[in-house]
């Protein structure tokens, strides 16, 4: 048991009705768990508002009501306490009821359009891989050093954060590192957490169905690091327009990243092949089995935080040399028949770029690349054109088909991404909406040595079709269909 009293720490509260010298059980914005004497914070959601479910938590047990606005009929024997917004109250009592366990660890968050979940991840292994103890909050998964939980959220709510933070600290972890999601940020998330570092990778056109312009995206990715301590460091790419942008402002210890522009960490890429990259690295060089300039950019970010964190800087080296890709991104396999099926997450049309570039410097051009890309439905429109164009400048032939379509018709979502398609690439373009069927004719069309993309999953092992998921793995599936034709 708690004292109400002692997790409204730090919390601008504007009233208070009742007592809060009572003893409460946990915390919950979900009325539907709430049990006796918990409390019950109304958050308000893109679908749902939490103030419309206060009677509702207060009859299955609730003995405290977190609000922004009090309800007309205050019952007798409960405590109310009006907030100016409780996303941001919720942060700070998640923080308290776990014993602020961000201040017991190092605590490192990555925040960008794309490359965050690399970053993060391959900070876990390097670490794991120095004899730390290490945890992970990421798209992909979740990890209190050994021990591996399933992840819903690219930044999970304000509870489950402090939840597993807390698991952390309790099992010796020393060093976290954690994705930072635009949305996490905007809805307070991250508010109560104590970070001693933030990454910027870069930023491109994402997430505007949530965010009303580009200008608050930013200026939302740019608070994260207007938020850190003195005592943190900020260390940004500056290579991206914005790289310079997200330090205007911080108070944190300034470091910078590039391969085009004067930087704390520098690199020059002196071999780039579908096996890896052999970098040199401020002076020193190492071979990294990491694919693509835009895992340079990811190396440095790694190598400039290992650094950061204490680490020395042939030992941060020599450890980058050995970590392994990470799930879905750039995951490939070769078949028996020399066909190269390639992975990706890439949902945006910078990553999209980078990828499909990144595969065109590689290779010979006495192959054939073939594209398989979609778009996640109910989700941001003005990018679909974009991947359609991009995906048919950069290939030999693309498949438009199915990513997520959520509760949209996956065949509307196709017609907007084909407006993007111009004339003279009408004849590379095929529209399969069936995405395995989709993945199958990439298959049935490449000769030995193309080289096949499948775009947009990545990890992954489902597809979102009228709210249902069903189970769905594209790299499972290219193997399966690989394998298939070659009986």
């Amino acid at each position: 048991m708690k004292i109400l009293k002692d997790i409204l720490y730090k919390v601008a509260i504007e009233s208070v009705t009742g007592s809060t010298e009572i003893d409460i059980h946990k915390i919950d914005f979900d009325s539907r768990k709430i049990e006796e004497k918990d409390v019950f914070v109304a958050i308000r959601g893109s679908l749902s508002d939490g103030h419309d479910y206060i009677e509702k938590a207060i009859q299955l047990g609730a003995v405290a009501v977190i609000c922004d606005t009090l309800p007309e009929n205050v019952e007798k024997g409960i405590t109310y306490i009006q907030v100016k917004d409780t996303n941001t109250a919720l942060a700070f009592m998640a923080a308290n009821y776990f014993g602020n366990p961000s201040e017991k660890l190092k605590l490192v968050g990555v925040t960008g359009t794309n490359g965050k979940t690399t970053i993060a991840s391959l900070l876990f292994q390097l670490l794991e891989k120095a004899r730390f103890k290490v945890g992970l909050l990421s798209t992909v998964k979740i990890m209190v050093d050994q021990i591996e939980y399933k992840a819903t959220h690219t930044t999970p709510d304000s509870i489950t954060i402090n939840h597993y933070l807390n698991e952390m600290v309790e099992n010796g972890v020393t060093h976290c590192f954690m994705e930072v999601s635009s949305h996490g940020i905007h809805q307070k998330r991250t508010e109560a957490l104590h970070f001693v570092g933030g990454i910027f990778t870069n930023l491109s056109h994402d997430h505007l169905d949530y965010h009303p312009t580009f200008a608050e995206y930013r200026d939302v990715k740019k608070s994260f690091f207007d938020s850190l301590p003195k005592t943190a460091f900020a260390l940004s790419n500056i290579d991206d327009k914005n790289g310079t942008v997200m330090l205007q402002n911080t108070v944190a210890r300034k470091l910078t990243y590039a391969l085009k522009s004067y930087a704390d960490f520098r690199a020059q890429i002196l071999e780039s092949q579908l096996s890896g990259l052999l970098l040199k690295v401020n002076d020193n060089e190492v071979w990294v089995k990491l694919i693509g300039t835009f895992n340079a950019y990811n190396v440095l970010a790694i190598y400039g935080t290992a650094v950061e964190l204490g680490m020395d800087s042939l030992e941060a080296l020599r450890l980058l040399s050995d970590l392994e890709s990470v799930s879905g991104r750039f995951q490939y396999i070769v078949s028996e028949g020399s066909i190269t099926a390639i992975v990706d997450y890439a949902h945006t049309p910078d990553a999209l770029d980078n990828v499909l570039k990144t595969i065109n410097d590689i290779r010979t051009k006495n192959e054939q690349l073939i594209t398989v890309v979609g778009c996640g439905g109910n989700r941001d429109k003005t990018k679909r054109p974009v991947m359609a164009k991009i995906a048919t400048d950069l290939s030999d032939k693309a498949i438009l088909t199915s990513d997520n379509p959520r509760n949209e018709d996956p065949e509307v979502i196709l017609d907007e991404m084909e407006k993007g398609v111009e004339g003279h690439n009408y004849k590379k373009v095929l529209r399969i909406t069936d995405r395995k069927q989709a993945i199958k004719t990439a298959c049935q069309l490449a000769q030995p040595n193309d080289i096949i993309l499948i775009a947009g999953k990545g990890h992954e092992t489902y597809q979102e079709i009228n709210g249902v998921r069903h189970h769905f793995d594209d790299m499972e599936t290219v193997k399966e269909i690989l394998d298939q034709l070659k009986k």
